[in-house]
């Protein structure tokens, strides 16, 4: 018997890979599964069911592609209405796996098909449960993404009963493994770790502590922060289903010389520059949107691109089929090809160039006394600025930032000073600003990570009391 947890750092996704005397199962695949099937390959098993714990908001599963390239039916629990042939499994029932039994654990709360999986190893004793978005480490799904005409509290209701019934009396060995870990936006604070048991949580879980429904409901509800814009459209894409991860990648992988990229730009595509945010700002196509691959690519892409334009990529050389398929994990399709010969080839034709201006955060100490129209925009998240910042800075999350009325708020006049934590989302707004038209920019290195550190700066650190 194997149990393999496949993580993915830029969507804090897990995908598992269970085996045992020569069959295999899939549990939440992503969409590109070429790592399956060769893992499939190399341990010489075939797969033999796919199981998805729900439909998934935050990516594109691989559920088809897989089921296409396999054969292997596409397991969902309960209460699942999909547009695609699927076995929906019954409340408790069991798949054979080898040696292994998998049974159905069906956990509505965090959406109404939410099903977890408690796998038996080859002696019958429960080994692990699988809990997808019904239980984290450390938090339990939020209840308010894909919930049809249901309330988030109506939800919340189902996931304590979930909870108590399905999970808590499970034993405290079973190891749970979830579909997410630290940075998802699936739960409101996920813990740092991608693993845990049941025992472990029960201690340490809010979620799972003694309590009536009503304070349940009350302490899961509350303070959820907006869920990114693109979860609607990926949580439909996985349930109506998706055009072959093949035939997005033949479009997306065409090289385009500079007349032609140029000509996808002229009838309306967004150019979007994948290279580091440190190499960008030295220089990059005028109009390109930095998103790095260095960071939480996918998900910012999602957030900020737009899912009815088309897109041309310019890229580091030997990162375009990198850049597309992380692109296509979250429903982003539209890519119409790449600049052949990248940034480089662009300069070295004598193209137009545009570039950011970096400053370290002393630089910007020491303009603060003395420039009138300077204003600093600080671009992380509401509870970030909150824990300190610098004074008079103005919070826009990046995440907020295309809002129209953010943008009209935003003077373009003024020497605008960008900021994030570390300087990955700083270049990112900086690119979305300069392709508004504004251009009197600073990104200012670093972030508040080194900010907070220099002499002179004015910095508001919130009082703590007792």
């Amino acid at each position: 018997m194997t149990v393999e947890q496949l993580y993915t750092n830029c969507l804090s996704e897990a995908a598992y890979f269970i085996t045992s005397n020569g069959e295999a199962a899939v549990i939440d695949p992503l969409r590109d599964v070429d790592v399956y099937l060769k893992k499939a390959e190399e341990m010489g098993v075939k797969i033999k069911y796919i199981f998805e714990t729900h439909f998934h908001a935050d990516f594109v599963s691989g559920h088809l592609e897989l089921s296409k390239k396999t054969g292997a039916p596409i397991v969902y629990g309960p209460q699942t209405k999909a547009g695609f042939d699927i076995h929906m499994a019954a409340d408790g029932e069991e798949f054979v796996i080898g040696k292994l039994k998998l049974k159905v654990l069906h956990t509505p709360g965090h959406t109404l098909e939410s099903t977890c999986y408690l796998l038996h190893d080859e002696s019958g004793a429960p080994y692990c449960v699988f809990t997808g978005d019904t239980l984290f480490v450390g938090d339990v799904g939020r209840p308010d993404l894909f919930s049809g005409n249901m309330t988030k509290e109506e939800l919340a209701s189902f996931m304590y009963d979930s909870l108590n019934s399905k999970i808590k009396t499970l034993a405290d060995n079973v190891i749970v493994y979830p579909a997410h870990g630290p940075g998802s936006s699936c739960g409101k604070n996920l813990g740092p770790n991608t693993y845990s048991t049941i025992g472990e949580q029960k201690q340490s879980n809010y979620a799972l502590q003694d309590m009536t429904k009503e304070e349940f409901i009350k302490v899961v509800t509350e303070g959820l922060s907006t869920p990114p814009a693109y979860f609607p459209i990926n949580a439909r894409i996985n349930k109506e289903g998706y055009t072959s991860l093949d035939e997005v990648m033949d479009v997306a992988l065409q090289p385009l010389s500079i007349d032609a990229f140029k000509a996808k730009v002229k009838d309306g595509a967004w150019i979007l520059d994948t290279r580091t945010s440190t190499t960008f700002t030295n220089g990059f196509v005028p109009d390109s949107i930095s998103i790095g691959l260095d960071g939480r690519f996918a998900e910012w892409a999602g957030v900020l691109l737009p899912f009815d334009q088309p897109l041309v990529l310019v890229t580091e050389a030997g990162k375009e089929k990198e850049s597309a398929v992380r692109l296509a994990r979250v429903g982003i399709d539209n890519v119409q090809g790449y600049l052949e010969g990248g940034y480089e080839g662009w300069e070295q034709a004598g193209e137009k160039i545009d570039m950011i201006i970096d400053i370290e955060p002393e630089e910007l100490a020491m303009d603060i006394p003395h420039d009138t129209r300077l204003e600093i925009l600080d671009v992380r998240k509401p509870g970030e600025y909150d824990n300190g910042h610098v004074k008079g800075a103005t919070n826009v999350p990046l995440d907020t930032l295309r809002d129209p009325l953010n943008m009209a708020m935003i003077n373009d006049e003024n020497n605008l000073y960008i900021h994030c934590a570390g300087g990955y989302r700083s270049v990112i707004a900086a690119s979305l600003l300069k392709r508004q038209g504004y251009h009197n920019l600073r990104n200012v290195l670093g972030g508040y990570g080194k900010i907070k550190d220099v002499k002179n700066m004015p910095v508001v650190i919130p009082q703590l009391h007792n």
